[in-house]
């Protein structure tokens, strides 16, 4: 990026709309710039969370809008405010005895190093007094955000400039575990199924989808439009593949999945419990009972344990010395998974794990749809952290073999799970799978996107751990304050989270991109399908220009041709 202009006091930048000057502030706090009603600047044009510029004696300065505020030269002001029937003495008192004032923090900074070369960094100083601050232009917003890669991925336009974008580079977004975050109809879910469907076009990581309200898969539904939308399947066929575990409803949803998910009763770990023990209201001697139930009766202790029942409970109980009541009450809770259809005697979950394995090793993204059992919390948890565990534990084996020389490096891989506060409390984040790889910071090639309403809800060490945090609007100031935890400028930041719209805009901040930003993601509509369709020439097949869908008629046509 070039710098134009002679300095603070001679800058003039064409095109740019002149705001004010900066009069007062600091580096921990943000600068104060008086607004410059001369240019025509009014507080009632400016928003919180608008991208702004600072030009510097030496540097350029990239800074967000964090608050407004009325202020004058002296109370005066106040007790004897002019007679606004006078709008001649009104106008004048505006100019100078009483005047707008922002509050800007800046987080990046762009100038000429001793070799002359142009470059941009974390702000760690702050521009000299009088500096003047501008409008951003588009010009500013590909400087900071990388908009010219064609490989960057189109999240939406910044606040206030609908004409831009901000640009994501899904690569560094995915190097680490993403948060997405934001109240119930706030967009999140939308956002959400945007970053996976700039995963599955770029092709470079393979996502496993937790799919509770089979929102993702073969389409969702905009409830604000009253109209469907579609999913991942349709806008990748042959790069999505579709499991369900409940065949059923995808059969009443005119779905036809690619696979069907068992899970065995032998497979149900006593730790799977220790999950369930807030949601299914165990106690923690009721809740160690299984461990003892393990040893007693080995791989199978949880079917044999549901075999008993009665007086047979009470022999158990003193046969493995834990309390009656608690292990009946473990009985009760237990023996409500009998209405789990996708529970089987034995072992067919490790082939349904081994095919959704397959699946990811060939490159391909895989969607889980609970169907009538994303309702049911003790069936999603169950369900979730029991495959990934398995899928886990098998990336950490062929990393480390890959590591000794011994193999390719496994693929990276995003888990997506919804509802993450059910997994990550403080009490159980260190016993779930979820807890540990939020904690590795892809050390063996997986990381996270979870997406809650109640960040509050999870454990503080596993929010630290999050790169790149997407919050869309939230009424609680706990989950504020939990999603800025650990972030840089948090008390400026707080202020633009709080003034969020309620639907369809998200404070983006992180380990993807270089300053915080406001963005109004894209519309997940006709032209969103158009941008994510990939060519022959991205997905390695012969015919120039043809879309994933126009490959799947090909190859049908040379398997079936035409008499």
């Amino acid at each position: 990026m070039t710098l134009n202009g002679e300095g603070a006091n001679g800058y003039f930048s064409p095109g740019q709309r002149r705001l004010g000057l900066v009069v007062g502030g600091s580096l921990s706090r943000g600068l104060d710039v008086r607004l410059d009603t001369a240019n025509g600047a009014s507080l009632e044009d400016i928003a919180v969370g608008s991208f702004v510029t600072v030009q510097g004696r030496r540097k350029r300065y990239f800074a967000v809008v964090t608050d407004l505020e009325l202020r004058a030269v002296d109370d005066s002001v106040r007790h004897f405010p002019p007679d606004t029937r006078d709008g001649y003495l009104a106008e004048v008192m505006a100019g100078t005895m009483a005047y707008g004032q922002l509050s800007v923090m800046p987080s990046m900074t762009a100038g000429l190093d001793d070799s002359g070369t142009n470059v941009a960094e974390q702000a760690k100083s702050i521009p000299e007094h009088f500096a003047p601050v501008f409008a951003a232009s588009q010009a500013d917003i590909d400087a900071v955000f990388n908009a010219e890669r064609s490989s960057a991925f189109a999240l939406g336009s910044p606040q206030g400039m609908d004409a831009a974008s901000i640009r994501l580079d899904l690569g560094t977004l995915a190097s680490r575990s993403v948060g997405v975050f934001g109240a119930s109809g706030s967009g999140k879910t939308f956002l959400a199924r945007m970053l996976l469907a700039g995963l599955v076009k770029q092709g470079q990581t393979v996502s496993l989808v937790f799919d509770m309200e089979s929102e993702y898969g073969w389409q969702g539904q905009d409830n604000d439009r009253r109209r469907q939308v579609k999913g991942l399947k349709q806008l990748f066929p042959s790069r999505v593949v579709t499991f369900t575990l409940d065949e059923a409803s995808s059969r009443r949803r005119g779905v036809t999945p690619d696979g069907v998910v068992r899970i065995g009763y032998d497979e149900v770990e006593p730790s799977d419990i220790e999950i369930l023990r807030e949601s299914m209201q165990l106690s923690e001697v009721a809740t160690a009972a299984a461990w003892n139930l393990k040893q007693r009766f080995g791989d199978g202790w949880l079917k044999e344990f549901l075999a008993h029942s009665g007086a047979d409970l009470g022999d158990l109980a003193r046969e493995i010395g834990v309390n009656q009541a608690a292990l009946g009450a473990l009985h009760n809770r237990l023996n409500r998974w009998s209405r789990f259809g996708f529970l089987v005697d034995r072992g067919e979950g490790a082939a349904s794990a081994g095919g959704i394995i397959e699946q990811l090793e060939r490159g391909n993204h895989v969607v889980l749809e609970f169907g009538q059992y994303g309702r049911d919390t003790s069936a999603y948890v169950l369900v979730s952290n029991l495959l990934t565990r398995r899928i886990h534990d098998t990336w950490v084996r062929r990393k480390e073999l890959a590591d000794g020389g011994q193999g390719d490096e496994p693929r990276p891989l995003v888990i997506f799970v919804e509802e993450a506060h059910k997994f990550l409390t403080t009490d159980i984040a260190s016993q779930t799978i979820f807890g540990s790889i939020a904690r590795e910071l892809r050390k063996y090639n997986v990381t996270l996107m979870i997406v809650d309403q109640r960040p509050s809800g999870i454990d503080s060490e596993v929010m630290s751990q999050l790169g790149t945090r997407l919050s869309c609007a939230l009424n609680d100031d706990r989950d504020m304050n939990a999603v800025l935890m650990g972030a840089r400028d948090a008390g400026q930041l707080r202020n633009v989270l709080a003034r969020l719209d309620s639907k369809q805009q998200a404070l983006v901040f992180g380990h993807a991109v270089p300053m915080p930003v406001v963005v109004r993601p894209r519309d997940y509509d006709e032209t969103f399908y158009a941008d994510m369709a990939v060519t022959a020439e991205v997905a390695g097949v012969a015919a120039l220009g043809e879309t994933d869908t126009e490959r799947m008629q090909r190859e049908i046509d040379e398997l079936f041709p035409p008499e």
